[in-house]
């Protein structure tokens, strides 16, 4: 049981009632309608990451997994594990960040320097040179950029699952992909 209540549905404004209806009947979403302010921006912004972001839906993924793993947030990663497969992350892969063995061989050399920089995002307030200058081998500019955004909007949303013990939903992949993810399932 969550350590604070959900929101009741007849004490929403009717922006955040409206967000809440386009989106799946999650714990994380209905315990997000408390920032009534901030869901209709937080959920624009993070639909861009998702949609218009140069960075690809696997190098996503494969991050928010690491995300989920380094802050021991099991709602997040049971959610990102189906999302992971549907984009094209194979099994080996998951298997390996969920160990913590980055060298395995299921890991490409650009994978082991996205997980080498999201974890030094999570865990360090600056990553070495040496991961920066890794990751910047296999990713551009702005990619690096968006994985910051990635990484840190997980990390936020692991801690309101974690803290608050939001209740672990069945996982609906299939309902957060959209047609454009599908389309750009595992380019880059």
């Amino acid at each position: 049981m969550a350590r604070i209540t959900y929101p009741s549905p007849d004490g929403l404004t009717e922006r955040t009632a409206a967000a809440l209806e386009r989106m799946p009947d999650l714990n994380i979403f209905r315990m997000l309608a408390h920032a009534d302010a901030a869901l209709v921006p937080f959920l624009r912004m993070t639909g861009a990451l998702w949609t218009e972001s140069e960075l690809s839906p696997t190098r996503r993924e494969l991050a928010i997994l690491m995300v989920a793993r380094l802050t021991e947030a099991e709602y997040e990663w049971r959610q990102h594990v189906s999302i992971a497969l549907a984009c094209g992350v194979t099994a080996q892969q998951v298997a390996a960040i969920e160990a913590g063995e980055l060298g395995s061989e299921s890991l490409s050399d650009g994978d082991r320097a996205l997980l080498a920089m999201t974890e030094a995002i999570v865990t360090g307030p600056r990553a070495s040179d040496a991961v920066l200058s890794a990751a910047l081998e296999h990713m551009t500019e702005r990619e690096l950029v968006e994985l910051h955004l990635v990484a840190g909007t997980y990390v936020m949303l692991a801690r309101v699952m974690t803290n608050l013990d939001l209740e672990i939903d069945q996982p609906v992949a299939d309902t957060l992909m959209t047609e454009s993810e599908r389309a750009r399932k595992g380019s880059g």
